[in-house]
């Protein structure tokens, strides 16, 4: 089976990795917009627009399922996109509620999400976990650290800093939503800026365990990927070389 991946830019290759480590697929497509990043700070009209777009490009390739990997998209593009589409659709916040409910009974944990300004706007993390009857959610928008990924700064005193500004009034959290696909490249600063080492709910993680619950196993050897980009692909690709 083919699988398309797609993502606002190389945040989404988070995803491809799990996929590839978990080969459900033989042949993973993944396209990155790098010609509009960051979706973060559009509009959801026009984000929507993207989506479209998206399936208009995967419709080339022949594909079984796509996987929206951004949270923009998964939070506003994700029905439109479904009903213009063959095939199935699947966001990375469902999986990643669904990924938390499994790992966390106490409906008292501090759980603290942190997203683009679209995603925390949508409320779509934060309305679904207060259905499941958690409580203590926290939400913050760290659009900033997207340009900081996409720069490879992984580590070291930029992303220290730009950390503290934004935790540095949060209370510790027992879990932390990494809600953006970008962040789970630096899950290890992030975890380490807080003292009592809090479970991180990772969207490549979670999209392999919620599709097998979807019938989607573990049927492969391995998975080949190819990589495609709005501009700059050859960059794209060379951050997947050194990602993947």
């Amino acid at each position: 089976m083919k699988v398309g991946v797609f993502d606002s830019g190389a945040g989404g290759l988070t995803v491809a990795k799990s996929l590839l480590e978990n080969p459900i697929f033989s042949e993973i497509i993944y396209y990155g917009d790098t010609a509009r990043v960051p979706y973060g700070t559009k509009d959801s009209n026009t984000i929507i627009r993207y989506g479209l777009e998206a399936i208009e490009f995967f419709n080339n390739f022949n594909v079984d399922v796509l996987i929206t990997a951004c949270n923009t998209v998964s939070a506003y593009a994700l029905e439109d996109m479904r009903d213009k589409a063959k095939y199935p659709i699947y966001g990375v916040i469902e999986p990643g509620i669904w990924a938390l409910s499994n790992k966390i009974d106490n409906k008292d944990a501090n759980i603290l999400i942190i997203a683009t300004r679209a995603t925390i706007e949508s409320k779509r993390y934060e309305n679904n976990l207060k259905e499941l009857g958690y409580k203590n959610i926290t939400s913050i928008q760290t659009g900033m650290l997207v340009p900081i990924v996409e720069e490879g700064i992984l580590e070291g005193r930029v992303l220290d800093e730009m950390l503290h500004y934004y935790f540095k009034n949060i209370k510790i959290p027992d879990v932390i939503i990494l809600g953006c696909t970008h962040f789970p490249l630096i899950a290890k600063p992030i975890s380490q800026y807080f003292d009592n080492n809090p479970i991180l709910i990772h969207s490549g993680d979670a999209i392999v365990e919620y599709l097998n619950t979807k019938g989607y196993k573990n049927r492969q050897k391995s998975s080949d990927i190819t990589i495609y980009a709005s501009d700059n692909v050859e960059g794209l690709r060379y951050i997947a070389n050194k990602w993947l």
